[in-house]
């Protein structure tokens, strides 16, 4: 079998990740297996999935391409109508990066071409070549880009196989794809050898500049990409409400990973958010971190705080892996994860008070940490062990290349 991924990013955010844990559970359930990887971009990812023995090639987007996006923050009808001449205005760069991505997919001969982004999704459709099926990999909710979701409603004819991340993204496809492409949950998974309580942690106070934290200080960190509904604000707003005597500090634990206009914040903006509510050194910004386990396993609380539901939330099946109490937003996919007060407490979306009443809760409180974070680390174990992507997956590529 020969199967061909495609990205548009090569950063390492959740879905791209998750692509990787893809990879590396196919590479060792199938060795036989010929897996290639196409991108849009260089960056980690690359590397990543070559030294898994994964062929890679980049077809690179041009600006206008790199730049389109119809999430933003606050995008309403008139957002719609500009978001829809931008794309009219990318129509010829479009046309001119399917002509070579056809290209560079025929060189490669897939059984399977497997698309792990929006934009790739549509690509990889019309660039599908005789004798191959095309699989989509949603992470992201259709309903929230009305335009995408038309798109690829158009060409579901050319797709064998739709994969979601979660049931909620998956009831979503469905309403909005109509019933002609099968939808199917495979939820996303972790490498539990890497993701662990025990192994090196990285310093979170000399990343952000910090002096060292006291004995006796709980660590509070929220960890991700610099996407708007990702939560950041309620987060620091949350920090700004504790008590001033709770031994708390914070971080902010990530960066601004992707070029899509207006969809995230840059670093400066959080840090000016910080100082108008007066967080001083409470609160710490490291940048992005490449092993997010070794970030993870340096807090004592991780904090999931997406203000819109969330497709899954990798973060917090990894925080639950390494053993760390988790508090999480009670929407969308990340419901699937967890069970309210065995190995997560939740918050409703965008309560700044709720979640900051979680954070002095488990503060306060070691003993139910450590039996949250032993939860969560045999939560992790069943159900999201990244061995079990492999048997998911092979199924529905053999089923879809025997159709193709």
């Amino acid at each position: 079998m020969r199967v061909m991924y495609l990205s548009a990013s090569a950063e390492l955010g959740g879905a791209e990740r998750s692509l990787l844990d893809v990879l590396a559970s196919l590479r060792q359930a199938q060795p036989s297996w010929s897996l290639h990887l196409l991108t849009a971009t260089d960056g980690p990812l690359v590397a990543r999935a070559a030294a898994l023995g994964v062929a890679t090639t980049m077809v690179p987007f041009g600006g206008a391409l790199l730049r389109l996006g119809e999430f933003r923050s606050g995008i309403g009808g008139g957002g719609y109508v500009a978001f829809a001449a931008t794309l009219a205005m990318a129509g010829l760069p479009a046309a001119m990066y399917l002509a070579r991505l056809r290209r560079a997919i025929r060189a490669c001969g897939p059984d399977i071409v497997h698309t792990n982004s929006l934009k790739m999704h549509v690509f990889g459709a019309w660039a599908r070549p005789l004798g191959a099926a095309v699989v989509w990999h949603l992470h992201d909710y259709l309903a929230r880009r009305p335009v995408s979701a038309r798109l690829l409603r158009a060409a579901t004819w050319r797709v064998a196989a739709v994969l979601a991340n979660s049931e909620s993204v998956a009831e979503d496809a469905r309403a909005a794809l109509g019933a002609r492409v099968p939808v199917m949950t495979v939820h996303n998974a972790v490498d539990l050898e890497r993701f662990t309580g025990s192994g090196h942690q990285v310093d979170l106070d000399a990343l952000a500049g910090l002096l060292p934290a006291p004995i006796g200080m709980v660590r509070v960190g929220l960890v991700g990409t610099f996407g708007r509904w990702k939560g950041h604000t309620t987060f620091l707003d949350a920090v700004a409400r504790l008590p001033p005597d709770l031994p708390v500090r914070a971080y902010i634990i990530g960066g601004a990973l992707y070029q899509t206009a207006g969809s995230q914040y840059s670093l400066d903006d959080l840090r000016r958010y910080a100082a108008e509510r007066g967080l001083g050194d409470r609160v710490g910004f490291t940048g992005f971190v490449a092993h997010p386990e070794e970030a993870l396993r340096a807090l004592d609380i991780v904090v999931h705080a997406s203000t819109s539901p969330e497709p899954f939330g990798l973060v917090i099946a990894e925080a639950m892996a390494c053993g760390r109490a988790v508090i999480a937003s009670d929407a969308g996919g990340a419901r699937e994860i967890f069970t309210p007060g065995v190995d997560a407490l939740v918050h409703a979306p965008g309560s700044v008070d709720g979640l900051a009443a979680r954070i002095v809760e488990l503060a306060r409180d070691p003993q139910a940490r450590l039996r949250m974070g032993r939860a969560g680390r045999q939560t992790a174990e069943r159900r999201f062990d990244r061995a079990r992507l492999a048997s998911d997956l092979v199924p529905v590529y053999q089923q879809a290349a025997a159709h193709a």
